[in-house]
């Protein structure tokens, strides 16, 4: 399912009950093609100037590279939520976070999604909220209680109401809102499994965060130079 705002990429459930949501991906797939074609256009952009550019443009150009590209990276291609039998893999542009299950304490959606675990607070960068997707949903939930009303009504002089697709995506609720109530309900599920315990462990993601100095080192010196 793609959204206007994210959609995830489900792996598929395992057949036991227990594992009935295990094994999920989720991604914003507009960030994805936006970084796709940020990165299409700086390569175009930089190839042109180091073809074509003249005096230090081509040095400048190049040292720029990897200090555009892996933010880029960082902020649209990066960003994932794994959600597995185990617990949640979040990550998010320079760090990752393996939460066990046993370890998660809640998952939340405000102005942007959060996972609290191990005493700690993190943004969760692969699940973004929309709130022009929040009040579309708001406004599908009126339309659908003045519906219900109506059904009652129509049942009384002989109409049928229209019938409901069941296993579809809910579109009174926003993507972001159901994929935190979907996670939370694992971490409530998981929580006293002893496979899922252990302590949250974070990672810092050095093969971006190493081009990205490196980058900035070698545009101050060429422009320095």
């Amino acid at each position: 399912m793609t959204q206007s705002d994210g959609g995830p990429h489900q792996g598929r459930p395992a057949p036991d009950g227990d594992q009935a949501y295990a094994d999920r991906v989720y991604r914003s797939v507009p960030g994805v093609i936006t970084g796709v074609m940020l990165l299409a256009l700086a390569a175009w952009l930089i190839g042109d100037a180091v073809l074509n550019g003249t005096g230090r443009t081509p040095y400048v150009s190049l040292a720029a590279l990897p200090l555009f590209a892996a933010p880029v990276i960082a902020y649209t291609l990066r960003p994932v939520v794994r959600a597995t039998a185990a617990g949640l893999l979040v990550c998010n542009p320079w760090r990752t976070i393996t939460a066990p299950w046993a370890s998660v304490d809640a998952l939340r959606a405000g102005y942007s999604v959060e996972l609290l675990a191990g005493g700690k607070k993190y943004q969760v960068w692969a699940v973004p909220v929309s709130l022009r997707q929040r009040k579309r949903a708001g406004r599908l939930r009126a339309e659908n209680q003045g519906g219900e009303h109506a059904s009652r009504v129509g049942m009384i002089f002989g109409r049928q109401a229209n019938p409901v697709v069941v296993g579809s995506p809910d579109p009174t609720k926003a993507w972001s809102d159901q994929v935190t109530a979907v996670l939370q309900e694992m971490a409530e599920r998981k929580a006293g499994d002893p496979a899922a315990a252990g302590p949250v462990v974070v990672r810092w993601c050095w093969w971006l965060i190493a081009p990205t100095l490196i980058g900035l080192v070698a545009l101050i010196t060429v422009i320095a130079v």
